[in-house]
């Protein structure tokens, strides 16, 4: 029985997956994706998003806890210098993890993980959303819609006045 288990061991010692944690959070962080398996990637979601959080406010601590865990400092400061201005505003859920089905060789589940502010397929030509409240909205619409049906009458009798 797994009571009381909360991390997922990956069939490894402890060192062995804290450097493959590592090496794939400082890929994630370079390629801003990565093909891996769910397992994996579940994984590596548990562990890139603290440090993704971490690298909102630059400060030397913060910097030294972050490159504790990743080891690899062109990927903390890639982290610190082009990552956290593009998430600032972002309250958390950083990656994306969506799943590709089997892998030919052993079948094993495959999955992308990928940050979700640098995806470019996603968030192409969406315009920014106007946030707004349900019972505003109803109201101003309507209030929008008259005044400019009596402006275009105006305009019309205008234009037959002028002819």
């Amino acid at each position: 029985m797994r009571h009381g288990k909360k991390i997922n061991h990956l069939g490894r010692k402890t060192a062995h997956r804290k450097s493959m944690l590592a090496n794939m959070g400082s890929s994630l962080i370079e390629h801003k994706r990565i093909n891996t398996t769910v397992a994996k990637a579940k994984a590596l979601k548990v562990f890139i998003e603290p440090l993704v959080t971490k690298s909102k406010e630059d400060t030397t601590h913060n910097r030294r806890i972050v490159f504790s865990k990743l080891r690899d400092k062109y990927a903390v400061s890639e982290l610190f210098r082009e990552v956290a201005p593009k998430v600032g505003d972002r309250p958390g859920g950083y990656t994306r993890i969506i799943k590709l089905g089997n892998r030919l060789g052993d079948n094993a589940d495959m999955a992308m993980i990928e940050l979700v502010d640098f995806n470019e397929t996603y968030n192409v030509n969406k315009p920014a959303k106007k946030k707004s409240t349900r019972r505003a909205g109803k109201r101003n619409t309507a209030e929008a819609e008259a005044p400019k049906a009596e402006e275009t009458k105006q305009e019309e009798k205008d234009d037959k006045k002028e002819e």
